[in-house]
């Protein structure tokens, strides 16, 4: 049996945002072994991979680099986490912003990043 974060890695290798939701409909991210509080066992499935930007934050880095934005996205099934929008500017990345999750490499393992919504 491979650990939650390994099954969770994985299914992003694949290209699918798996969470886990816990008997009584609560959402859990991280992946875990049991539900938080119970030890109740966690069910798989498949997210939609929209969100909300919760709060941000861009980091500045020493030019020529170019700054970076940390945000935590409150995706649309309830769980929150802590990624990047892509294709954004300090001046267009806004908090309730929807966005859209999409799977990158980075130095060969998936990695988990957002972009704004097309209307």
């Amino acid at each position: 049996m491979s650990s939650p974060e390994a099954h969770w890695r994985a299914a992003l290798a694949e290209g699918r945002l798996l969470l886990q939701r816990a008997p009584d409909g609560r959402v859990v991210f991280p992946p875990r072994l049991a539900a938080p509080g119970t030890g109740d066992v966690l069910e798989w499935f498949e997210a939609s991979g929209r969100g909300t930007v919760y709060t941000l934050s861009w980091v500045n880095r020493k030019p020529p680099a170019e700054p970076y934005n940390v945000a935590l996205i409150d995706l649309d099934e309830g769980a929150r986490l802590m990624s990047r929008v892509e294709g954004v500017t300090p001046a267009t990345l806004a908090i309730g912003m929807r966005v859209d999750a999409f799977v990158d490499q980075a130095e060969g393992a998936p990695l988990l990043l957002f972009q704004p919504v097309e209307d």
